[in-house]
């Protein structure tokens, strides 16, 4: 998969790891980038094509894909955490975690699939998490969200495969962005972050670990969960 030359579509490009996503491909040469948010007067990067998305939308998906059909590679990068457990927690809020990464994603992947198959095959990358492999009290349905996202990439790179697409997921620990406000630990920068993903993606990488906290953790699923979970602070 060449950056060069391509043509990229970005979810929540409007800020973080999204408006990285939509500069480096600008710079490494992509023909065209549709920078998309819910708000896409925020988008302040020059030469870049904006387009109005909500992800939870079926029908804003469905003007996007309109719009935007010279698409070759399609970011799935647009997220929420709503902080929220699984037992007591809100359920609407939950819903909300689904909706944005799992049927989300899931809606994107099937609106632009035809595009991407008409243009050779492309790529798809799905920005997902090294939450998806364990969970963490007090954001289980951010947990629960980038499993089934993780799951879901799996999935649509089988049955995109007869067409040519290459399926990257993308994991990482905490990115320095407006997401993670208030989070002390180490956290990486956004650019290295999107960096890892695009060298991943030209190389054809089915799996991109961007950090050696994420390395760790999907090492650990082979283990004896309470190893891992016993490292964890209280």
């Amino acid at each position: 998969m060449e950056i060069t030359g391509s043509v990229a579509l970005v979810t929540g490009a409007n800020r973080g790891i999204g408006r990285q996503f939509a500069r480096q491909l600008l710079e490494r040469g992509a023909a065209k980038v549709y920078a998309t948010a819910r708000r896409p007067e925020l988008v302040d990067l020059p030469g870049v094509e904006t387009l109005r998305l909500d992800v939870t939308d079926p029908d804003s998906i469905a003007a996007a894909a309109a719009a935007a059909d010279d698409v070759t590679l399609l970011v799935n990068n647009a997220g929420i955490t709503t902080g929220t457990n699984l037992v007591t927690g809100d359920l609407a809020e939950i819903r909300r975690e689904l909706d944005t990464h799992f049927f989300g994603a899931l809606g994107m992947v099937r609106a632009f699939a035809p595009t991407l198959a008409a243009r050779g095959g492309g790529a798809v990358v799905n920005v997902l998490s090294a939450l998806s492999w364990f969970a963490v009290d007090g954001a289980n349905a951010y947990h629960v969200a980038k499993a089934a996202e993780w799951a879901l990439t799996n999935g649509v790179r089988l049955e995109l495969a007869g067409q040519g697409t290459l399926v990257t997921g993308v994991h990482l620990g905490a990115a320095d962005t407006d997401m993670m406000a208030g989070y002390d630990g180490p956290m990486t920068d956004p650019a290295d972050v999107v960096r890892a993903a695009l060298d991943g993606v030209e190389k054809r990488q089915l799996e991109v670990l961007v950090d050696d906290w994420s390395a760790e953790v999907k090492a650990a699923l082979a283990a004896d969960p309470a190893t891992f979970y016993g490292r964890l602070p209280a």
